[in-house]
């Protein structure tokens, strides 16, 4: 990784990474350890476990997700987040706010130096 990559990485994490894990919720309930994986499988949105179940704490107690406990046929019950009513309204909002803001992003990575 280039110096000063991961920094602009951890910023960039702390802003979306609760709506990335709304949305992996969007299709139905999953326990952590899936969505831990779907969430590091490239490496970018999140580098380790330690922050997410902090973060789905948070996002139980804001009334974003709901929990359940469900059997497991490969050992102890598992916990599984599921998105509630007030999440999915979240995340409409973000997705609304996020591709003008990515869209601007793009516009301004690509502005080519104009001559003098």
């Amino acid at each position: 990784m280039v110096p000063g990559e991961e920094s602009i990485l951890s910023n960039l994490r702390r802003g979306a990474l609760e709506y990335c894990v709304l949305a992996l919720l969007r299709p139905g309930a999953r326990y952590g350890l899936d969505i831990a994986r779907a969430l590091g499988a490239n490496g970018i949105l999140m580098s380790g476990e330690g922050t997410l179940y902090p973060l789905l704490a948070r996002l139980r107690k804001a009334g974003l997700v709901e929990t359940t406990w469900q059997e497991s046929s490969a050992g102890p019950p598992r916990r599984y987040y599921a998105l509630t009513q007030d999440g999915e309204r979240a995340l409409a909002t973000f997705t609304r706010a996020w591709h003008p803001f990515r869209d601007a992003v793009d516009a301004a990575l690509e502005q080519r130096a104009e001559p003098t």
